[in-house]
């Protein structure tokens, strides 16, 4: 182990790109709801 190790906390584009994806993952999660709802719906 060297004295000068990096932190354990990761790169700040490597956070911004991961709040990115979840972010885009609770988005699309709401779109495949909806568009099975109004599917189901139109269906009925």
């Amino acid at each position: 182990m060297l004295w000068s190790d990096p932190s354990d906390e990761p790169p700040r584009d490597l956070r911004d790109t991961e709040e990115m994806l979840r972010r885009a993952g609770g988005v699309l999660a709401v779109a495949v709801v909806v568009v099975l709802l109004l599917l189901l719906g139109f269906q009925g």
